[in-house]
Formats: C-alpha cells, structure tokens, sequence
C-alpha cells in the first residue's frame, strides 16, 4: 500500500509538472490585416502570403504550436488582442508610445519611415512644400501617417481614408497632393503608377515594427524575442528581403536610403 501510495504522489506530481511546465500546443492565432502586400495578402490560392505570414510560420513552428492568421481590419487589431480573440498581432504595426499605452511590444524586427506618395506632375521635393492651404494630403485611417500629419501639418487640408487603394487613386486623379504612408508601400505604388504618380522616399521620420502582445503575457513576449534574435542571425531577415523586396532593396541602395531589415 505505502509503494503504491508513492507511485501515485510521483504520477501527480508528474502530471503537475507537465501541465505547469511542458509547452503549449494549442494554435498560435495571429491577427493581421491581409490587405498590405507584400508583407499580408492574400495570394493567389485564397491563402494568407507575404512576409509577416511567413515570419508568424517560423514563429508558430519555433514554439511547435500550429499556426491560425485572422484576418482584421487594421482599426480593430488592437481591440482583438485585448480581448483575446487573437495571441499576438504581427501585421506591420508601428511600435508606438500611444499603442503601448494598450499592448506591449516585442523588440523591433524592422525600421522604415514615412514617406510621400506624389502626383508625378509635383514639383514638389519635401512634404514642407506640399503643405500649402489649397493643398490635400490624404492618409489611412489609423495609421501613424494619420498622426504624422495632424501633429506637423499646419497648412494643408487632411483627409482620412480607410483603405490604401483609396488613398492612392485620390493622388492617381491629382485630387490630393500627396499620400503619407510608409516608404515599401510608397516605392511599390509609385511602381504601380508609373505615369502619374513619383515616389519622395526619404523619411519624413523613423519608424520601428514590433509584434504586439497582451500586456500580461510576459512568457509568449519572451519567447517571441527569443525567436526574433534568432531569426536574424540565422539569416531569415535578409532571406524574406531577398524574396519578397528585391527591387526595393536596389533602389534604397541607389538613393542612399537605409534599408528596412
């Protein structure tokens, strides 16, 4: 009786063990707005794609958890991860002073800035030129464009769109003077747009992307830090780049401007 007594007490404490030590296997769900390629789309198939959907694979497949992408309007990311619907947000979102107020953030995995989406007709060389009384700048609603341009622009009218096709036909059909958004994005519809519209990609600021986490949960932000420093210098960081933003990289290179990764 004493032995089996023992043998029990070592199989709870077994069981114990495992459910407070062992790892979690339960989906990894992450929240992304599937609408800004190349880094979340959807591809071809109907399946989530882009850089951030192949770096939440390797994240999902360094914990051994499977992977789940929710696709959410960018205005409503923060609210689902605060209330659970999501573990994490990876989905190009600027690490700032204002969000951290209501999440907390990984160590930065990329720099970017603003910059200018123009008509090509513009004569224009900085965003201080642009910002003239008969002028519009439009920007995505939500965005640090959107804060950008309400905190420095004194002159110009700003109109807030919710999508970024919207914001770039208003510069396509020369109704706004210039569209505020981040430099890959800038560059890559500058490239769509080649007859009407030019790209100022010096950086109006200096940006970080952090992957957003709830403010409690300070196991899964240590692991995803964990991750982060290792992919780098593993190489995965330079290997999406080559993938996904070959052209993006030369032209950077040509303007002097530093490079996201």
């Amino acid at each position: 009786m004493i032995l089996r007594l023992h043998i029990l007490a070592l199989l709870i404490g077994y069981c114990a063990a495992t459910f407070v030590f062992g790892e979690d296997t339960s989906p990894l769900k992450v929240g992304m707005d599937l609408s800004y390629p190349p880094f979340e789309t959807i591809g071809a198939d109907g399946t989530p794609s882009g850089i951030s959907v192949d770096l939440a694979r390797s994240l999902a497949e360094k914990l051994h958890r499977p992977l789940q992408i929710k696709n959410i309007p960018f205005t409503g990311l923060i609210p689902a991860l605060k209330s659970g619907k999501v573990d994490i947000l990876l989905s190009s979102m600027t690490a700032t002073p204002e969000r951290a107020k209501a999440v907390a953030f990984s160590d930065p995995y990329l720099t970017t800035g603003l910059a200018a989406l123009i008509p090509k007709t513009s004569l224009a060389s900085n965003i201080e030129e642009i910002d003239s009384t008969t002028n519009t700048i439009v920007v995505r609603q939500g965005t640090t464009g959107e804060v950008f341009a309400r905190r420095n622009l004194r002159n110009a009218r700003i109109l807030t769109l919710e999508k970024e096709n919207a914001c770039v036909l208003e510069v396509v059909q020369g109704k706004a003077a210039a569209f505020i958004y981040d430099q890959m994005s800038v560059f890559q519809n500058a490239k769509r747009n080649p007859d009407t519209t030019r790209a100022l990609l010096a950086p109006l600021q200096k940006e970080h992307w952090a992957i957003a986490l709830r403010k409690d949960d300070d196991a899964l932000r240590s692991q995803v830090n964990d991750f982060l420093r290792v992919f780098r210098a593993d190489g995965g960081f330079n290997r999406l780049a080559d993938r996904y933003l070959p052209e993006e990289k030369a032209a950077f290179a040509a303007q002097g401007i530093p490079f996201v990764f």
